[in-house]
């Protein structure tokens, strides 16, 4: 059994050497195909070499098609080959180029004082143009804001002193407050320089409230919650509150009562002919 399967497999080893030298025998050298001859075409001719030769990198370079190549779509007809950078306008910005750096051989130092000059002169311009416009927008709105003709007509008030007879009190409006004008009497006057300041609440001397002796101004709200007292009233025949009974003396001090302060005393200047000035 065994010396029937060698001699089959001895046999067929032997017709496949022979089918193998018979197809060797017949490979032939393939010959050069000649290209089609046209105006677009190269003077030479690729061939299939003969035998298998190793390439490397420089017999690879010598097999690429040199000289003026041409892109062609059809055999025929041909198109448009651009090469780089030769037929490509460069953009001219020498318009738009200052004076400073139209040379390409001169350095910018050279020119540095004189755009350093341009650059603080325009800094400049601007800045004064923003603090003019906000000047003019901060105007705006304060003139908006700002209190009216009338409301400021009121801000102040003109009183003749001369015409509030000695010893009586004028009671006028201002800023919707009552206010309190005192023509003082000679003896008024001593009596108030003569009081001990320790004796008092919130001591201050009678001098320092009044700018002329005989005038005092006061504005005739209570210290304590604010009511209107009455003039030539109380037991130091000043000013006397009804409400809780806070007696204050001819000066406006507070002598007696709940009241915490003195008389309030306006902001105001006496011209040389007497002429009172509030506010």
């Amino acid at each position: 059994m065994s010396s029937l399967a060698i001699s089959r497999l001895s046999s067929l080893n032997n017709s496949a050497t022979t089918m193998v030298v018979a197809a060797a025998n017949k490979l032939v050298p393939k010959p050069v195909v000649p290209m089609h001859s046209d105006d677009h075409s190269h003077d030479h001719h690729i061939g299939l070499p003969n035998s298998f030769k190793p390439s490397t990198n420089l017999s690879l370079g010598k097999l690429l098609i040199g000289g003026n190549l041409k892109v062609t779509s059809s055999f025929s007809k041909s198109i448009q080959c651009r090469y780089s950078h030769t037929d490509i306008k460069v953009p001219d910005f020498s318009e738009y180029r200052n004076e400073y750096s139209e040379s390409a051989t001169q350095h910018s130092r050279d020119k540095a004082d004189d755009k350093k000059t341009f650059s603080y002169i325009s800094t400049f311009g601007v800045g004064l143009a923003t603090a003019y416009g906000a000047k003019a927008v901060v105007r705006d709105i304060v003139a908006n804001v700002a209190p009216s003709a009338d409301v400021l007509a009121l801000a102040k008030i003109e009183v003749k002193l001369s015409e509030i007879p000695e010893g009586k009190n004028l009671t006028v409006k201002w800023r919707s407050k009552p206010l309190f004008i005192r023509h003082r009497t000679q003896a008024e006057i001593e009596k108030e320089r003569s009081v001990d300041l320790s004796s008092l609440r919130d001591p201050q001397h009678d001098d320092t409230r009044v700018q002329k002796p005989e005038y005092l101004v006061l504005l005739g709200i209570c210290t304590h919650l604010g009511c209107v007292p009455l003039a030539n009233q109380g037991e130091y025949n000043g000013y006397f509150c009804p409400c809780h009974g806070s007696h204050y003396d001819a000066s406006g001090r507070i002598r007696k009562g709940p009241a915490p302060l003195n008389l309030e005393i306006p902001p105001y200047t006496i011209t040389e002919d007497d002429l009172l000035i509030v506010g």
